[in-house]
């Protein structure tokens, strides 16, 4: 009698060493990954204090503050594609260990910073620390997890980032209201040091056995073309003027090196990215998924800070806390997205979780200034169960499209499409905001001096801050700034939310849906790179 067997088991890849440790080499993944992370938003926290005037901060400007912010995002988005590429050729871990020692100097440099020019210098440093230590940690993490047990993995490393987005502006409320501005930078000293050494046993080197010759122009064309791109959505959003001639011309000028970049790389022999992974509509859906994602994310992260701070009076640490929700939703539900991908399908599984998205969005626009906390707290909470199953299937559809010798690569796409798609949100979404909160305003600005006048129609911190100078007789001013702000917010929300159902959409047609029984339970493993010293 015979006796049926099932589809034949994945030759296994991993050395047995590293398969063993798989889930600690995680970990220490995770914390590297939540220091860049919980940095970013800590900082969020800190900008009034940094431009109140010395001993307490810095005296720093409205437009030095962006600047602080920019010059990071400017240096890493530039970046991340490159450093995906070195860790390919030259090995991942030592592309990490690199990034996250430059961060942890950045950050003790930033922490002593004497004027607002050296923290955005400094902050500049960072960023292009940082650029390393992201794709890094995806890319290595590709390399020690069997293809079965990669979207778990993955699902786990996407709830770190809700981790710190959570825990960031705690830590900064917390560390502010004991100690002096420069400990949101210090305090990433110690956990880099620990970090390193944990990097530096734990974590095994990986790259690409047959890298071939550098692609020096290719290289040069992405920097060029993505610093140019950014910077010119930066700008336009500085300006809520995205028709200035500067901004016209270093969003085009980018775009234009950007298309020779793309024009180059499909006529080199040796091409830093092969462009014909972009003719996978999988995987062209799923770097735009994550780019409309996050268009949609950091453009109501910003406005919704103000909502909470300027119109509804919460502290900084509050304010934090009540972003919990949205962060547990993510750590609770994207380590299980795999499961329920596995059984209704890619598809139906990300265009779910962008419509829930998009009605998490859609709710601000029936906030008001006496909306109750847990209403908050319940649409928070939506909107992370949203990305937690949207952001870990588009991320292993991008991942597994590609062979694992290219995971720096991989990850280095998915990361880039993210920063330029988050810096594209707050900078159109806060212009949008701007101009309608203005309009809303000019109204009742008619008490004060031209000069005045138009001082206080820039922003609501800037009426508030004008009302507040005028004593008793600013207090109609308070109320119809706080009016006028959520005006502008149900219009933005209403924009954020159009954005996630155009994502619905492009993950709705293109995503592949849920494959057949025989292939998702016998599917083999590609060819992948062989972490140094591994026996194949």
């Amino acid at each position: 009698m015979s006796i049926s067997s099932g589809p034949p088991a994945a030759v296994p890849r991993v050395p047995e060493a590293i398969h063993r440790r798989r889930w600690v080499i995680l970990t220490v993944l995770m914390f590297s990954l939540l220091i860049v992370v919980l940095d970013n938003s800590i900082l969020n926290v800190a900008v009034k204090t940094i431009a109140s005037p010395s001993p307490t901060g810095l005296g720093a400007t409205q437009s030095e503050l962006e600047w602080a912010i920019n010059s990071y995002t400017l240096v890493f988005a530039g970046l991340l594609f490159t450093a995906g590429l070195l860790g390919d050729r030259i090995g991942r871990k030592k592309v990490l260990l690199f990034g996250i020692m430059l961060f942890g100097i950045g950050s003790a440099l930033a922490a002593m910073s004497g004027s607002p020019g050296e923290l955005i210098t400094w902050r500049a440093v960072m960023g292009f620390g940082a650029a390393f230590v992201m794709p890094a940690t995806l890319a290595i993490l590709m390399n020690v997890f069997e293809r079965d047990e990669q979207p778990k993995a993955i699902g786990i490393w996407a709830g770190s980032v809700g981790l710190g987005i959570a825990i960031g502006p705690i830590t900064g409320g917390l560390l502010l209201e004991h100690f002096w501005w420069g400990s949101i930078f210090l305090v990433n000293v110690p956990v880099v040091i620990i970090a390193l050494i944990a990097m530096a046993v734990l974590v095994p080197d990986s790259r690409d056995p047959k890298p071939g010759r550098i692609d020096p122009l290719g290289v040069l064309l992405s920097i060029v073309g993505l610093v140019l791109l950014v910077f010119g959505i930066i700008r336009g959003g500085e300006l809520a003027d995205f028709g200035d001639a500067v901004v016209l011309l270093s969003i085009f000028g980018g775009l234009a090196v950007l298309a020779g970049f793309v024009w180059h790389e499909k006529r080199s022999s040796h091409p830093a990215i092969d462009i014909a992974y972009f003719k996978n509509g999988a995987f062209s859906a799923a770097v735009a998924a994550v780019a409309l994602v996050f268009f949609a994310l950091m453009g109501v992260t910003f406005f919704s800070a103000f909502y909470l701070q300027s119109v509804r009076g919460y502290s900084a640490l509050q304010s934090g806390l009540l972003i919990v929700p949205l962060a547990a939703a993510q750590m609770i539900f994207a380590p299980r997205a795999r499961l329920v991908v596995e059984r209704f399908g890619s598809r139906a599984v990300c265009t779910a979780g962008m419509l829930l998205v998009a009605l998490g969005l859609s709710a601000f626009a029936l906030f008001d200034a006496t909306t109750p906390i847990w209403v908050m707290c319940l649409v928070f909470f939506v909107q992370g169960t949203g990305m937690a199953h949207v952001m870990p299937p588009v991320t292993v559809a991008v991942m597994q499209a590609l062979p694992r010798e290219k995971a720096g690569s991989g990850s280095a796409i998915n990361n880039t499409f993210r920063q330029v798609g988050g810096a594209l949100g707050i900078a159109v979404l806060g212009s949008v905001l701007s101009t309608v909160y203005r309009g809303e305003i000019e109204g009742h600005l008619g008490m004060l001096p031209a000069a005045a006048r138009d001082a206080a129609g820039e922003s609501i911190e800037a009426t508030l801050g004008i009302a507040e100078k005028l004593g008793p007789a600013g207090a109609p001013l308070v109320g119809a700034a706080n009016d006028a702000f959520v005006s502008a917010m149900h219009v933005t929300a209403l924009g954020s939310a159009c954005v996630a159902l155009i994502g619905a959409l492009v993950v709705g047609i293109f995503l592949p849906g849920k494959p057949p029984a025989r292939q998702r339970s016998g599917q083999g493993d590609d060819d992948r790179a062989v972490p140094v010293g591994a026996r194949r």
